[in-house]
């Protein structure tokens, strides 16, 4: 059986933790601060675990994470 590629662009978004979650920088931080509420400023620093549904197509994209 042939080794599995590492889609690159994975590689560079997402962690996997220790229990098998998937970590990921928190989404709509880029840009357009002025529109944004101080809350969701403030509730979206750090990273987040994504979703058990999206977490199954990143873990298919990093096969050996």
């Amino acid at each position: 059986m042939p080794k599995l590629k590492t889609k690159s662009g994975a590689k560079k978004r997402f962690k996997l933790t220790a229990s098998g979650k998937v970590k990921a920088g928190q989404a709509g931080k880029r840009h357009g601060m002025i529109k944004r509420t101080t809350k969701f400023i403030r509730n979206a620093r750090g990273s987040t675990t994504l979703a058990p549904q999206d977490a199954k197509v990143v873990k298919q994209f990093l096969p050996y994470a």
